[in-house]
């Protein structure tokens, strides 16, 4: 596939998130410790759930596939920002703008898909206890895993066929720390605002309508549960509140950025940074610290190591 002949521009600048020396050497080592946090937390919840059979259930399937999007989401380009720190010339290759692009949304998109699918595992755990297993079966988990990918590509699929014939031969500045769609968009030789309105309509629903089925959702739960017992009321709550913080700080940048598109780019820049880093960052921290069987096993997995240790 290739792009547009007219096209001049083979590279762009990111401006990052400061122009300070002193503020970008901070950002370094500040970002390079909160990227290492990611990495090992999430891989600390895969080989958790992976090794303790006790937790080879729908949620936790659904939890380590949440992990790995995470990770995979901080690294689309969190390295290369962390690099860039270090930089005077910030610069990235058209194709290495567009696969920015590409994977933010997959990702994002997927995402926003494997929550609804954690909702509806919740739902089903909560006011069909009975018939959990039955309902979540392995067929069913794939089917919810494959929609979620498959909703990702389609809507990144969608968003990057605005972007292939679009004409680039002027400014190629982007003021942020990597390719988002809204912004190198602005750059093309030609009127974009239809596209402009077209691409935030495009990411702006898919996060209005998943979060709209998250609360649709978690409010059914709520109600359903609501003449239980104290202590079925006290747990149906408590795993709920990890779910629920976890959407929340997920959905709420996006939906500002894409519903309600902000002209400050501090702003924008601030809204990014908290979904595609500390969101990532904060996932396995709720849901560790948040769950009594990810702790319990996280302990004998410790516990086990250190005896491995002393054996030998």
């Amino acid at each position: 596939m290739e792009r547009a002949n007219h096209s001049v521009v083979s590279e762009f600048i990111l401006l990052g998130l400061s122009k300070s020396q002193t503020l970008q050497i901070l950002f370094f080592l500040g970002f390079s410790m909160v990227y290492a946090g990611i990495v090992l937390g999430n891989l600390l919840v895969l080989v958790t759930v992976i090794f303790d059979s006790r937790l080879h259930t729908p949620m936790y399937f659904l939890l380590i596939n949440l992990s790995c999007v995470d990770m995979s989401l901080a690294s689309f380009a969190t390295p290369k920002m962390i690099v860039d720190f270090l930089r005077k010339q910030k610069t990235i290759s058209w194709w290495g703008c567009y696969s920015q692009m590409f994977f933010m949304h997959l990702l994002g998109g997927s995402e926003m898909m494997l929550l609804v699918a954690m909702a509806i595992d919740r739902y089903v755990a909560i006011c069909k206890p009975l018939h959990y297993m039955t309902i979540m079966s392995p067929r069913v988990l794939i089917w919810l895993l494959l929609s979620s990918y498959t909703v990702g590509f389609v809507h990144s699929s969608s968003q990057m066929a605005f972007m292939l014939n679009l004409p680039f031969c002027g400014p190629n500045v982007v003021d942020s720390f990597f390719c988002d769609l809204p912004l190198v968009i602005k750059l093309a030789c030609k009127d974009t605002y239809l596209l402009q309105l077209l691409v935030i309509a495009d990411s702006g629903l898919l996060s209005l309508v998943c979060f709209l089925l998250l609360l649709v959702s978690y409010t059914v739960i709520i109600y359903s549960v609501r003449y239980r017992a104290a202590s079925g009321l006290a747990k149906a709550f408590s795993t709920l509140s990890a779910h629920i913080t976890v959407v929340t700080l997920f959905f709420a940048p996006c939906i500002f950025i894409y519903v309600w598109p902000f002209s400050r780019y501090s702003v924008y820049k601030i809204l990014s940074v908290f979904y595609t880093i500390f969101t990532p960052l904060l996932n396995p921290i709720i849901y560790t610290v948040r769950n009594q069987e990810v702790k319990a096993a996280m302990k004998k997995i410790r516990t086990r190591h250190i005896n491995s240790k002393h054996t030998l």
